[in-house]
């Protein structure tokens, strides 16, 4: 007998959506609820690491993947003024050395290639609506919807993000992400360079990563005081001011912003924030996935990838255990180490990068990490 016959899943972002396919193939009947009616997610492009699409592959979608989006096998530091001063070459992940090291996508495109293998699984997926009421006892969880339609399940997988609505019931203490100082700008922008690419600037970085054949995503970090609303009217503005001191293929952007040459670049600003919650991730039958409890900064590229490595541990530990606590525990027990890893390492990225500090030390610590997440879950 199964441990669990049917599960809710709460929120159709990355990793729910995975965890949804994963506990399919296994015979789970699975609901999967997102309180966004056209289940698009807004945004540029995203990075895909090795590790990230080693996941992808176990998940089924890789191809897919890869087919519609960029790749590509270096990381190219360059100064503020585009000059190059590494190449760094990418080692592919442990067991997909078949695959590029790295690789970038349109996070909207990524949302559809998972979404199509979501319906495919035989999800049963209802958007627009979110839980109102959950009660849950020994056997199952009750839950009453925003529609007012009522379901039981054997278990809520909550990967409603990093401000969670599932988080107040499991983890009704913690306080909320905290803001680590630095904004995130992204723009698409055309493709000129074959290799992912860093600018370094005083206390701003800037990037370029492939996420088609003649696309990329520029990607702006910079230092800031607080968590302040911008209107989106100002945005292409504080984006060019922002990369006044680059050159090179940045300042190529930045002229086109100026002169309205470069006009669907379709800008995303977002403040960052972050935060690593220690285990345990459940409270009876109600576990907690992804961004609700170790949302990263993006310095490592791997926010994504590790919501779908925690979907994959997940899912697996539901279907060798015999008991769910211990299911549940051994999620938590198996994903806390690299989790941990990408939101340390990221935050300290950030630091560096909002201290003006050793290039020589972000360089390491980018590498260390990298190195690590290679190694199989």
């Amino acid at each position: 007998m199964a441990l669990v016959n049917k599960v809710l899943v709460v929120g159709g972002g990355v990793g729910g959506m995975c965890v949804a396919i994963q506990l399919r193939k296994q015979g789970v009947a699975v609901e999967l609820v997102e309180l966004n009616p056209e289940w698009a997610p807004d945004g540029a492009g995203i990075t895909i690491s090795g590790p990230s699409l080693r996941a992808l592959r176990e998940v089924g979608v890789v191809d897919e993947v890869l087919r519609r989006g960029g790749h590509w096998t270096h990381v190219d530091i360059c100064a503020a003024d585009g000059s190059l001063l590494n190449s760094v070459p990418l080692a592919p992940a442990l067991g997909a050395e078949d695959m590029p090291p790295a690789g970038g996508i349109m996070r909207p495109v990524l949302a559809d290639i998972l979404a199509t293998a979501v319906r495919e699984a035989g999800v049963r997926v209802r958007l627009g609506l979110t839980f109102e009421h959950i009660e849950q006892d020994d056997d199952g969880v009750d839950v009453r919807f925003s529609d007012g339609s009522q379901g039981r399940y054997d278990l809520v997988i909550g990967a409603d993000g990093v401000n969670s609505k599932l988080r107040q019931l499991v983890l009704p203490d913690f306080p909320g992400p905290k803001f680590s100082g630095q904004g995130s700008w992204r723009a698409v922008v055309p493709r000129t360079r074959q290799n992912s690419t860093i600018f370094m600037g005083a206390t701003t970085k800037a990037g370029l990563n492939p996420v088609s054949p003649d696309e990329s995503y520029l990607f702006v970090l910079d230092r800031r005081e607080g968590m302040e609303f911008i209107p989106p009217e100002q945005w292409p503005a504080m984006l060019a001011e922002l990369i006044a001191e680059f050159g090179g293929a940045v300042g190529d952007i930045r002229r086109g912003f100026l002169d309205g040459t470069l006009t669907h670049h379709r800008i995303v600003y977002r403040p960052l924030a972050g935060h690593m919650i220690p285990a345990p991730w459940h409270r009876g039958r109600l576990v907690l996935l992804g961004d609700t409890v170790h949302a990263t900064t993006p310095h490592l590229a791997s926010g994504a990838g590790i919501a779908i490595e925690g979907a994959l541990v997940l899912a697996e530990e539901l279907g060798r255990r015999h008991f769910l606590d211990g299911a549940l525990t051994a999620y938590a027990g198996r994903h806390y180490d690299r989790a941990r890893l990408v939101v340390t390492a990221s935050g300290r990225m950030g630091q560096i990068e909002r201290d003006g500090g050793s290039l020589e030390e972000h360089r390491a610590v980018m590498m260390q990490a990298m190195e690590a997440l290679r190694a199989p879950l």
